[in-house]
């Protein structure tokens, strides 16, 4: 166990970030290069060992996490990568794109301060590939049967991975160039490098696993067809189908989604362009959208050399505090700053964001671009423009982050299937992930596709979740962990199982 009085003695101390002026000027990681393992392990320490670990409530892989922090608070860090790995197949991922709602359930949280969980998971894992533990484990055995999975984001690499681990012969089908989904291209390198994922590609490779890019299945290929060709099919297309902001002069040249910007930005980072054909630079930049999305265009901007970026949240500035609603130990919406919305705060110096706002409507110039974004304060509780309170923001580029509706609508992938949606716009599912409606059986769906959009880790759960049922499905049984119904969070003793992974 860790020391019993830790958490008196040692204070929380976060993963000291570069300085700002620093990494402006480049596209490494927020917290690259820096020697980590003596802070993480101190911090670590500070793990309570308490009687019931509430982090378990807030990870919804179920991640042993008083397990590893005490293998950590050790120097154990072997010890630490298995348990850390046994319920989390790309912890580095994690470790670095996950709000963390297992910190806000620490018990420290009471009445002190978490556990650095996120930055001791991320060193974990780090270290891990440092010394060459990231070894491919193929199986001892091959099944005969073989899985379709459509879509390699974090859902559907987890499903691949497991399935592959579990015997069967695996292919990922992705409809970009490159594979990794949003990780690839809707993550910037500053908050994730891409080698991560390019070894875990790697790695997956090594065990098995095949890919095929530029398959877009539900247009050039047909579902269906695919269907009849492998024992199950997963669905794991993730929920592309991006919400809209439906004011007088959206169609003016400069307005983008943001998903589009973020990958026109990343593809510049994998070499296929020299500049991207979206650009800050030299522009006033307007982000509309309060969510992680919003902050990546934040941080994309600052750093192709915008003239300002403002963005706008159409909630309420929150408090420091929990409200009385939000109680220890679900996940409070308190004020918290990013790592982008500290590089604009210091550039600024002031919170680059406007709360309680909305856009009313754009202004163009004579050739037809935007120049100027017209926007209100809000009442908070009916979100209506309050008159009085109009307000000019210069604007050569806006950047519209409002979320994700569901599954993309364009393609023909929910008719071949003849899949169902629920009244959210996903696809509809058991609790077993077997799709509703679906023509023939053998059809599971995973990950945002299914639940809506939602965390990294809920997707990684879910892909092990649904690995497990489609092994079920062909094999009649599983050793592969799995929740007990759709939406339940995994439980921790699925960690303990044959084919966690490493």
């Amino acid at each position: 166990m860790t020391d019993p009085f830790g958490f008196l003695r040692i204070p929380r101390e976060p993963v000291p970030a570069r300085p700002v002026e620093e990494r402006l000027n480049d596209w490494r990681e927020v917290h690259a290069g820096q020697a980590l393992l003596p802070l993480v392990a101190r911090q670590a320490d500070r793990c309570m060992d308490c009687g019931i670990p509430f982090c378990h409530v807030g990870c919804p892989l179920g991640n042993l996490i008083p397990e590893w922090n005490a293998f950590a608070a050790r120097g154990d860090w072997a010890a630490a990568y298995e348990r850390l790995h046994a319920t989390n197949n790309f912890p580095e991922f994690t470790g670095r794109l996950c709000p963390a709602p297992c910190e806000d359930a620490c018990v420290l949280t009471i009445n002190s301060d978490a556990v650095t969980i996120k930055n001791v998971e991320q060193e974990i894992a780090d270290e891990g590939r440092r010394r060459g533990w990231m070894a491919p484990r193929p199986p001892e055995r091959r099944t005969g049967r073989d899985v379709a999975v459509i879509g390699s984001g974090p859902a559907g690499l987890a499903a691949a991975q497991q399935l592959t681990r579990a015997g069967h012969t695996v292919v990922v089908h992705e409809r970009a160039d490159r594979i990794g989904g949003l990780l690839r291209y809707g993550i910037p390198e500053f908050k994730m490098e891409k080698r991560h994922l390019d070894r875990r590609i790697e790695q997956m490779r090594d065990e098995g696993t095949a890919f095929v890019t530029g398959s877009d299945v539900g247009g050039a290929v047909c579902a269906a067809d695919l269907r009849g060709r492998y024992g199950a099919l997963v669905v794991a297309v993730g929920a592309g189908e991006r919400k809209e902001l439906p004011v007088p002069g959206r169609e003016l040249e400069g307005i983008h989604q943001a998903m589009e910007y973020l990958t026109l930005a990343n593809r510049v980072r994998e070499g296929d362009r020299a500049a991207p054909r979206v650009t800050a630079e030299g522009r006033h930049v307007v982000v509309v959208g309060g969510g992680d999305t919003a902050s990546d265009c934040l941080g994309t901007a600052l750093r192709q050399g915008a003239l300002s970026v403002i963005q706008l949240d159409i909630n309420a500035e929150p408090g420091p505090d929990r409200a009385d609603g939000e109680p220890w130990p679900t996940y409070p919406r308190v004020y918290r700053i990013s790592h982008a919305h500290a590089e604009a705060r210091g550039l600024a110096g002031h919170d680059p964001r406007l709360f309680a706002s909305a856009t009313l409507y754009f202004e163009g110039d004579t050739a037809g671009r935007v120049r100027a974004l017209h926007l209100s304060s809000v009442e908070p509780a009916g979100r209506t423009p309050l008159t009085g309170t109009e307000r000019v923001l210069p604007a050569g580029l806006v950047l519209l982050a409002l979320g994700f509706s569901g599954p993309e609508r364009t393609g023909r992938l929910r008719e071949q299937l003849g899949l169902e949606c629920d009244g959210s716009g996903n696809f509809a599912r058991d609790a077993g992930f077997a799709a509703a409606g679906g023509r023939a059986p053998g059809v599971f769906v995973a990950g945002d596709a299914g639940r809506g959009q939602s965390l990294v880790v809920w997707a990684i759960a879910e892909g092990r979740a649904a690995a497990a049922a489609v092994d079920r499905y062909l094999m009649g049984s599983t050793c592969l962990p799995a929740p007990v119904a759709a939406h339940d969070r995994p439980m921790t003793a699925l960690g303990r199982m044959r084919y966690g992974a490493a």
